[in-house]
Parts: structure tokens; C-alpha cells; sequence
């Protein structure tokens, strides 16, 4: 058989190999929680998972109901259910990925409950000022309902959730896309924008580190050059790249 078959198979069972982990991980092992974002699921954080688990990290990838419940109750339901599968698996310390409205879901957590911080937090393209897009789709009956409760959140207006957050205190970096792939979207945002967020939207006050890629905000968690960001967050707490911002936070103070 020709050698680039042998290299093509062996490849593919690393691959496979990579994506199985042990119910228990190993002694030193991180945990990193991935939280999907609104009407998606586990399947779309799939290769970050691989990559993750490729780089020696235990990871609990939540499927949650993000079209049935509102925010305060999808945060209680998807974090503590991925601290549970962390703690099963006696990985520590805890991490979370998160795309859009994910990062809500750790923010809103945390707000609310008396307990350690997380030891770092990637948040993909996060609505942390809520979108216009939000206020729009408000008004399109049919959207409304296929985006349910949490959907109806995310806007800027009095039913705002992240507009109501105060500032983070852990360890947070943020990448943001700046590629949109919806030009009546693009229309009704103001500045650079993803397609749903504008890149201003995604900042939080307290937040650790910044950084802006071309990428839309479908696209963004499965890029390989943000994953790789993602890892360098995860194991050094900065990002790299022109658009890379390092900033004064105060998880970093105490």
C-alpha cells in the first residue's frame, strides 16, 4: 500500500483516538466546559472539542435547551451541569469555550452564585451588550418563537440581560468576528460587525484580553486560527495577532 494511504490511516485513528476520553481524567488534567450558543448545540463546538482533547484537556461539551428557557434558567441548568461532569471526571481546575449566547450563560452563573471563579473564560463572539439585531427580530412574530425565551433577551432594550450584568471578574478573554455575511444585518448594525454583534457589543468591563479575526458569526468557533487563540488563552491568558489586546483586569489583581 502506498505510503501518503498509510500516513491517511494512521492519521484518521489518531483523530479517533483523540476524541475518547476516560471517565476519569488524569492527575494535573484541566476540565474546559463548551457552551453553544442560541438554537445551536454540542455538534457545532465538535471541532473545538477534538482540538481540545488533542491538546490534553478534559472536555464536558453541554447540549442545553437554548430555544425553551430564558437565560436565568439555562444558566443554572448548562453550568452546573458541565461543573458536575468536570467534577466526575476530578478535572480541575475549570475552563470555559463559549460562542454568542454561552458567554451569557457563564456571566449570568457567576453574577449569581457565591463560588469560586473559574480559572479562565474564552467567550466567542458574545452579545455582552445585547445586539439591535435582538431588538429587530423582536418584532418578527414566527422568529420569536423559534428563538424562544433567551432570545428575546439579548436585545438592548428593558428586557435586556446583558445589559443588567455587572462587570466580569475572572479571567476573561474575548475574540470577536468582524465579517459579516448579512448585509440587511450589517444595515441595521453600527460599526464593524460579525453579522449578528457588532464588535463594540462583544467588550465587557473587567474583561482580560481582546482580539478581532475576518470571521462572521457562524464561522468563528470552528476557524483554526481562533481555536489556536482559544488555546493560547487557555494556557498563557493572552492572544496574539495585530488585533490582540492585553488589558488591565482585575481578576489579575488578587
Amino acid at each position: 500500500m502506498p505510503s501518503r494511504e498509510w500516513r491517511q490511516i494512521v492519521m484518521a485513528i489518531v483523530l479517533w483516538g483523540a476524541a475518547i476520553q476516560a471517565p476519569t481524567a488524569l492527575a494535573g488534567t484541566q476540565c474546559v466546559i463548551l457552551l453553544h450558543g442560541l438554537t445551536k448545540d454540542s455538534s457545532s463546538l465538535e471541532p473545538l472539542q477534538q482540538r481540545l482533547i488533542a491538546s490534553g484537556y478534559y472536555v464536558a461539551n453541554m447540549d442545553y435547551p437554548s430555544r425553551e428557557k430564558p437565560i436565568q434558567e439555562l444558566a443554572s441548568l448548562a453550568v452546573e451541569a458541565g461543573l458536575n461532569r468536570c467534577a466526575r471526571a476530578q478535572a480541575q481546575p475549570v475552563n470555559f469555550v463559549t460562542h454568542s449566547m454561552g458567554g451569557l450563560l457563564v456571566r449570568y452563573f457567576y453574577e449569581h452564585q457565591q463560588i469560586p471563579a473559574p480559572h479562565r473564560v474564552v467567550m466567542l463572539a458574545p452579545p455582552n451588550q445585547g445586539s439591535r439585531i435582538g431588538d429587530w427580530l423582536d418584532h418578527i412574530p414566527w422568529i420569536k418563537q423559534v428563538n424562544g425565551p433567551a432570545g428575546r433577551q439579548m436585545g438592548t432594550g428593558k428586557t435586556s440581560v446583558p445589559l443588567q450584568l455587572s462587570p466580569v471578574s475572572f479571567d476573561l478573554g474575548i475574540i470577536a468576528g468582524n465579517r459579516s455575511r448579512n448585509p440587511i444585518a450589517s444595515a441595521i448594525l453600527r460599526g464593524a460587525d460579525d453579522g449578528r454583534i457588532t464588535v463594540e457589543s462583544a467588550k465587557v468591563k473587567g474583561m482580560c484580553a481582546f482580539m478581532t479575526l475576518p470571521l462572521s458569526h457562524g464561522n468563528i468557533m470552528a476557524n483554526d486560527t481562533a481555536m489556536e487563540e482559544v488555546l493560547r488563552f487557555l494556557r498563557y491568558g493572552y492572544f496574539t495577532g495585530e488585533s490582540a489586546l492585553l488589558l488591565d483586569c482585575p481578576a489579575r489583581h488578587h
